[in-house]
C-alpha cells in the first residue's frame, strides 16, 4: 500500500511548485500584457499576496520587475526567497497576513492567480484584504485577481485531477468538492499529492475550506469597496485577446481590477 500522509499540501511547496508551475509562461505574458495594457501608470514593481513558492515572482524579476510577496505559510516563503537568492535577488518575501500586511511605498500592481483570495473565508476578511492592496496601490494601478465563482447556472466544476514532472519526480494531484454550502459560503474540498520518485512512492492529504462567490456576491464586494472598478475580465486561458464577459454560467474569470480612487 501507498503510504499516505495527514498534512498541509502547502508545507510540501516544491511539490506545489512542480503541479501549479508548469502554465508560467502564459501566466507570464497575460500579467506583463495587462500591465501595459490597462494600467494608467508604467508598472515596474509588483507585489503578490499569497505568494507561495513564488514560481512568477522569481520569473517577473527575471524580466526586469522589483517584485515582492507575503504569504501565512513559512515553507512556502523560504522556498520562495531561495529561489529568488538563486537567481541573484532580494530575499524579498515576507511571512504575513493578507488581510493586514503593509509595504514601505506603493507598488505598480498586484496579482493573485490561483484562488488565494477564496482562504479568506468572511466577508471582513474578503473586504480587509482588498483594501490592503488599494492602500499599497497608485490611482490607476492594477490587482489582477483570479478566482473561481460558483455558477447559478449549469453544472460547476466539482473535481480535477492532472499529472506534472520535473526530472525523475512525477505528482498526480486529484481535487474534488467535498460540500458545499451556497448559504454559509462555504466550500470544502479533498486535495491530495501522489508523488512518484524512483525510490519512493507516497500520498499527501488534504482538506481545504474556500469561500464561495457568485458573479453576483463578487460584483457586489466590489461595489462596496468603492476604490476598485473593474477594467476587464478573463477566464483561466490567460488570452488577452479574448475578454469574457461574465454570466451567471462563469466559473473561472481572472478580474483586471483597477484602483480608481484614494
Amino acid at each position: 500500500m501507498i503510504e499516505t500522509i495527514e498534512g498541509h499540501l502547502y508545507d510540501y511547496p516544491k511539490y506545489y511548485d512542480v503541479l501549479f508551475g508548469s502554465e508560467w509562461r502564459e501566466e507570464l505574458d497575460f500579467l506583463v500584457g495587462a500591465f501595459d495594457l490597462y494600467s494608467l501608470r508604467t508598472v515596474s514593481t509588483v507585489f503578490e499576496p499569497a505568494c507561495g513558492t513564488g514560481r512568477l515572482l522569481v520569473r517577473l524579476a527575471k524580466a526586469g520587475y522589483e517584485v515582492g510577496g507575503v504569504d501565512l505559510n513559512e515553507s512556502a516563503v523560504d522556498y520562495c526567497n531561495d529561489r529568488l537568492e538563486r537567481q541573484g535577488f532580494d530575499r524579498c518575501a515576507f511571512v504575513g497576513d493578507m488581510t493586514s500586511f503593509k509595504l514601505p511605498r506603493k507598488v505598480g500592481a498586484a496579482f493573485n492567480l490561483i484562488n488565494g483570495f477564496r482562504h479568506l473565508l468572511s466577508e471582513q476578511e474578503a473586504i480587509a484584504h482588498l483594501n490592503c492592496v488599494a492602500n499599497i496601490l497608485p490611482v490607476g494601478g492594477l490587482y489582477v485577481l483570479g478566482l473561481h465563482l460558483t455558477p447559478t447556472v449549469g453544472v460547476p466544476l466539482q473535481k480535477e485531477s492532472w499529472t506534472a514532472r520535473r526530472g525523475q519526480l512525477r505528482i498526480t494531484t486529484r481535487m474534488w468538492t467535498l460540500d458545499s454550502s451556497l448559504r454559509k459560503r462555504i466550500e470544502r474540498v479533498g486535495f491530495t499529492y501522489h508523488v512518484h520518485t524512483p525510490s519512493k512512492k507516497f500520498r499527501v492529504a488534504d482538506e481545504i475550506q474556500f469561500r464561495t462567490y457568485t458573479r453576483a456576491q463578487f460584483l457586489q464586494l466590489i461595489r462596496k469597496i468603492e476604490t476598485f472598478e473593474i477594467a476587464e475580465t478573463f477566464d483561466f486561458d490567460c488570452d488577452l485577446e479574448v475578454p469574457v464577459e461574465l454570466d451567471d454560467a462563469t466559473q473561472d474569470v481572472i478580474f483586471i481590477l483597477r484602483k480608481c480612487k484614494l
